[in-house]
């Protein structure tokens, strides 16, 4: 019962902080009731964690319920490698949050309680995604996850919050759409073999046609593919995140979006996995070019919160490719940078967020000589920017590695493009930061104030974790290695030998035996 319970403690402070006084007297203690749930929930999340047999592996703690019994549906959870590490990273990344958002304006009159209490909502929704292992159940959570996002977009954004959160909700509405007809068929499928079933570990023993299989699998990867963002379905994100408040951003991006990814390996690869092999060409294509686009639009791009956005969707690009790479060391990187993504996008988010609210504009062109005036937020930028481009010994650099290692040994020209994008990546950081950060200070920054003790105490995990994982990424890994092997061996593909060059003496030795 220990993940029903790890689901259920953020929604019960959602219902706490709801019931608790309105008005601005009361707001501090509504956010200390809301940090105080999320502490407590991440407190079980590392219960969990340490309760997981990492030798063992596979699915672990748990829980099976009857639900829905004439449609076959059941109350299903239970965590392998990848679901709990971004479970993991989902109760990090909310009290950081709401520790950070203490200070946010909010448009209008609109309350506090809301906005703390949507955000509890969006992390046991999060956790029970990551946790579900029936289909039924996951597409519910799935969907569900898209009420709190928009609300928060929506209601407490800027100014154009209703066209960003209206588009996010429709893009994501096709995408959701589109599984539930594969849902559906999934009902179909599965009631031929005898009872209906959309338990996972019966999904993958199902015998389905080919064309069948690849139909389904489609329904599936376009709702994952949005929500992820992959080019071209990524147009939401850059509007959405420029709309809503860093918090919301840091939520949407680091872990909503990774309910896409983390669709991929569980439902696309776990249950269709000849469809995945053959839809394999046309996503490495997709995802590399979303690593390549991603990048081009992030250097071009004078709004702070857009770049940011953008640069998301090129490292999801990366996180795709390696996933359909198909090679344990690719997929391996790919689940490890969900977790470093979030670190590192949830830092530049946060940091960017406090930088405009001071300045009241998110243009990079207001901006010059902060760092005169701000040193710690300059070097907490620094230390972002340096990890969103990946720089050696700083946590995404090990799992972009190895997203590229594996992927070279299974196709060279998708790797080699791929790797353009860490030399866009330098570009679009390093640019930014010397706008920013350099140069003469710029009239009007004077004043500017620099990261009190709240703020950096909030910025401080994100931060501790993108260095000491950069040094020592391995117990992540020794979680995450047995899942990604299960997967592996579930598609059907084993890792390419390694190419080695050959040996021009032993050639002509060949060749003269062979006269």
């Amino acid at each position: 019962m220990i993940l029903t319970l790890l689901a259920a403690t953020p929604l019960l402070g959602a219902l706490v902080v709801t019931c608790l006084p309105r008005g601005s007297a009361n707001a501090s203690t509504v956010k200390a009731v809301a940090i105080g749930f999320s502490a407590l929930t991440l407190a079980l999340s590392l219960v969990v964690m340490a309760r997981y047999d990492v030798e063992s592996g596979g699915y672990q703690m748990t829980e099976k319920h009857e639900w829905i019994g004439q449609l076959g549906a059941w109350y299903s959870l239970g965590v392998n490698g990848i679901g709990l590490v971004l479970i993991l990273l989902t109760t990090i990344l909310v009290p950081v949050v709401l520790l950070a958002a203490w200070d946010d304006r909010l448009p209008g009159r609109r309350s506090v309680n809301s906005y703390v209490a949507w955000m509890l909502v969006l992390e046991g929704l999060a956790i029970g995604v990551f946790a579900a292992t029936d289909a039924f159940l996951f597409y519910v959570l799935f969907e569900a996850t898209l009420i709190p996002i928009y609300f928060l977009i929506g209601s407490y954004g800027g100014p154009q919050r209703t066209y960003a959160a209206v588009k996010f909700l429709i893009y994501n509405l096709v995408g959701g759409l589109l599984m539930l007809a594969a849902i559906v068929g999934l009902y179909v499928v599965s009631a031929k073999d005898g009872n209906a079933s959309y338990l996972l570990s019966d999904l993958q023993n199902v015998d389905m046609s080919t064309t069948t299989e690849r139909l389904l699998f489609c329904g599936f990867m376009a709702a994952f593919a949005i929500k992820a963002p992959l080019f071209p379905f990524h147009t939401w994100l850059p509007d959405a995140a420029a709309s809503a408040t860093p918090g919301t951003s840091v939520l949407m991006v680091s872990v909503i979006d990774k309910i896409g990814t983390f669709g991929m390996l569980r439902w696309c690869l776990g249950v269709f996995p000849g469809a995945s092999e053959w839809a394999s060409p046309v996503v490495i294509t997709l995802a590399v070019i979303s690593i390549v686009y991603g990048a081009l639009c992030a250097i071009g791009q004078d709004d702070i919160r857009r770049l940011v956005a953008f640069t998301s969707v090129s490292h999801f690009g990366f996180i795709i490719l390696g996933i359909f790479a198909f090679t344990t060391v690719s997929t391996a990187g790919s689940t490890l940078y969900m977790f470093n993504h979030g670190l590192s996008t949830a830092a530049l988010f946060l940091v960017t967020g406090l930088m405009i609210a001071r300045r009241g504009s998110a243009s990079i062109g207001d901006f010059g000589g902060v760092q005169k005036v701000a040193p710690i937020m300059s070097g907490v930028l620094l230390v972002a920017g340096l990890s969103s481009l990946s720089l050696p010994g700083l946590a995404p650099f090990v799992s972009e590695f190895m997203v590229l290692a594996g992927t070279f040994t299974r196709s060279v020209p998708a790797a080699a493009v791929a790797t353009l994008g860490i030399v866009l990546a330098a570009l679009y950081i390093l640019i930014m930061y010397a706008k920013v950060m350099t140069g003469p200070l710029r009239e009007g920054l004077e004043g500017f104030r620099d990261l009190g003790s709240r703020e950096v105490a909030a910025l401080a995990p994100t931060l501790v974790l993108i260095v000491g994982l950069g040094f020592y990424p391995q117990p992540m890994l020794n979680v995450i290695n047995p899942a990604v092997d299960e997967v592996i061996s579930q598609v059907g593909q084993g890792d390419p030998p390694p190419r080695t060059p050959v040996d021009v003496s032993e050639q002509a030795k060949t060749e003269e035996g062979g006269h």
